[in-house]
């Protein structure tokens, strides 16, 4: 198993949400960045609404959080609901940019 990837494994993963840096560096399919956590990036525009579509719960039945859950709080939404809602106000402003 030493030899997957970090981002496969928990070694790669940021337990707040996400990859850490370790796990961002090891994947293969090109450039991972960093989350956007605030502001008015396309990337975080594009991500918060995939992400806001997603199927699967946002909390287990325990009542902890899913790692869907986290990586949209990593990039500052607290719901799958006001992920879709950031995305669409973000590409509004966006467009009113240009």
């Amino acid at each position: 198993m030493a030899n997957s990837p970090a981002w496969t494994r928990k070694e790669g993963k940021n337990p707040k949400g996400g990859l850490n840096a370790k796990g961002r560096a090891s994947y293969k399919g090109g450039t991972l960045k960093a989350p956007v956590k605030s502001g008015d990036n396309p990337r975080r525009a594009s991500f918060l609404a995939r992400m806001g579509c997603m199927p699967g719960p946002e909390r287990k039945p325990n009542g902890e959080p899913t790692r869907l859950l986290l990586s949209l709080q990593a990039w500052g939404a607290s719901s799958k609901s006001d992920a879709k809602a950031k995305a669409a106000a973000i590409s509004k402003r966006n467009k009113g940019k240009k």
